[in-house]
C-alpha cells in the first residue's frame, strides 16, 4: 500500500515475505524506515549481519544499507520527511528524534507482551486508512504514524533507561547526532559541532560519557568510516573520488584515516569486497 501526495509526500505500508523483501532495500530521498519482524529474520545492516527475534522493531534512515539474508514475515513502514516531520514535529518523535538520529547506532526495540496488542490494533487501523481516499487521508495517516512513533519511543526509552536521563541533556545528544549525520562530510572536529550547539567541546565530552559509550569524536569518525565502507563496497567510484566525497582533499590523508580505524588500506578493503 502506497500513498503519495502533491508535494512529494511518500509513505508505504507493506507486509513483507520472501516474495517482496526487495522492498526493504528500496531507496527514497530522505527516507526513513520502520521494520517489524513477525518471525525471526536475518539481515545485514551496513555489512554487519544481525539476527532479529520475532517482534523486534528497527528504525533505519536513508543512510543505512540493508541486505537480505532470510525473511519469512515482517512489516514495513517507509516514509519521507516531506510526508512527516521536517524537524517541525515534537523533537522526540519526529524524524530528528531518538528513534532515528538519537543514537550512534540504529535503534531497535523488543515489543513487550503488554504493548503488542496496541501495536497490532494500530497496524490494522493504519492499513484501513491507507485504503481510504478522501481529503483527510494525509492528516489521518500522519496521525497514525505519530501514534506509532510515540508508542515505540516510550518502549525504547524504557528499554534503554532513557526515562532517567535529563531531557535537556538528551536533546543535546540527539542534536549532536543529527548534525553529525548531516554534516560529517565537511565537519570533522568536535569543536565544529560544539560551536553550532553553543557548547564547549569539554561539555559535550562530559555529556557523552554519561549517555553514550562513544565519545563525540568517535561518533564523527564512525559515521565517516561507515560512509567510506559503503562507497568502497557498493559504488564504482575510485578511491580518490571517495576520499574527496567524504571530505578529504588528498588520498593519503584518507588512506591513513581508513587504515587506522579498519586495520587495512582502502584498496585492500575494496578488493576484498569485490
Amino acid at each position: 500500500m502506497l500513498f503519495t501526495g502533491q508535494l512529494n509526500e511518500f509513505i508505504r505500508l507493506a507486509e513483507i515475505d520472501s516474495s517482496n523483501c526487495h522492498l526493504l532495500k528500496e531507496k527514497i530521498t530522505d527516507g526513513l524506515s520502520v521494520i517489524w519482524s513477525l518471525e525471526p529474520m536475518d539481515i545485514k545492516v551496513d555489512g554487519i549481519e544481525h539476527n532479529f527475534p520475532t517482534n523486534t522493531v528497527l528504525f533505519l534512515t536513508e543512510y543505512h544499507k540493508v541486505e537480505i539474508i532470510k525473511i519469512n514475515s515482517a512489516r514495513l513502514i517507509r516514509f519521507n520527511r516531506a510526508f512527516y516531520c521536517i524537524a517541525d514535529h515534537d523533537s522526540e518523535v519526529g524524524c530528528k528524534g531518538i528513534l532515528f538520529f538519537g543514537a550512534s547506532q540504529f535503534p531497535k526495540i523488543a515489543i513487550p507482551d503488554a504493548e503488542l496488542e496496541k501495536l497490532e490494533i494500530l497496524w490494522k487501523m493504519f492499513a484501513i486508512e491507507m485504503a481510504s481516499k478522501d481529503d483527510l487521508q494525509n492528516d489521518m495517516l500522519q496521525m497514525m504514524l505519530k501514534r506509532l512513533l510515540i508508542l515505540c519511543t516510550r518502549i525504547y526509552k524504557e528499554q534503554t533507561e532513557l526515562t532517567t536521563f535529563d531531557k535537556k541533556q538528551l536533546d543535546i545528544v540527539r542534536d549532536y547526532n543529527y548534525l553529525v549525520e548531516t554534516k560529517f562530510k565537511t565537519k570533522k572536529q568536535v569543536a565544529d559541532y560544539a560551536e553550532m550547539l553553543n557548547k564547549s567541546p569539554k561539555t559535550l565530552s562530559n555529556l557523552f560519557k554519561k549517555y553514550n559509550e562513544k565519545s563525540p569524536l568517535q561518533i564523527i569518525q564512525d559515521r565517516t568510516i561507515l560512509e567510506a565502507r559503503r562507497l568502497l563496497r557498493h559504488s564504482d567510484q575510485s578511491i580518490k573520488e571517495i576520499a574527496y566525497e567524504i571530505g578529504y582533499e588528498d588520498i593519503q590523508s584518507f588512506s591513513r584515516f581508513f587504515k587506522k580505524l579498519e586495520g587495512i588500506s582502502p584498496s585492500e578493503f575494496k578488493k576484498n569486497a569485490d
